[in-house]
């Protein structure tokens, strides 16, 4: 029994994965704010062993550049180098992810976390597994 069907391109799956993969990270950071500790100890600056500097936060940004523009590149690039860079950004933001999550979190964290770290993988398994179509 069939239970997914695409009628899409595989460069547009991966853009509408990535738009998937930036909306749970996105949210997940917006309920943490809703934890009145998490709140306070980021308008304090510190969370837990973390400082938040603008050193911080531009580090962060960096890491969450990725997947914003993959939503962009896996549309437009070449079947090569969609193919690869889909790969390299995938490996980064799941380790990433996966990392963060050996810290240890909230639920609503962890909850979020195993759709990213499954979407990650997921990219990854749909850029190794693509094979140029002749009509691309």
């Amino acid at each position: 029994m069939k239970i997914f069907e695409w009628h899409g391109t595989r460069n547009q799956l991966l853009s509408l994965l990535w738009i998937f993969l930036t909306v749970n990270y996105i949210y997940c950071d917006v309920f943490t704010l809703h934890l009145a500790q998490y709140l306070e100890a980021f308008l304090s600056g510190e969370v837990g062993d973390m400082k938040i500097t603008e050193e911080f936060l531009l580090a962060f940004a960096v890491v969450l550049q990725i997947p914003m523009i993959m939503i962009v590149l896996s549309s437009t690039l070449t079947f090569r180098l969609s193919k690869y860079c889909n790969i390299v950004a995938g490996l980064i933001t799941t380790s990433v992810q996966t990392y963060t999550v050996t810290m240890g979190g909230t639920l609503h964290y962890m909850f979020f976390s195993f759709f990213e770290i499954c979407t990650g993988l997921l990219i990854i398994y749909l850029a190794i597994t693509w094979q140029q179509e002749s009509a691309e």
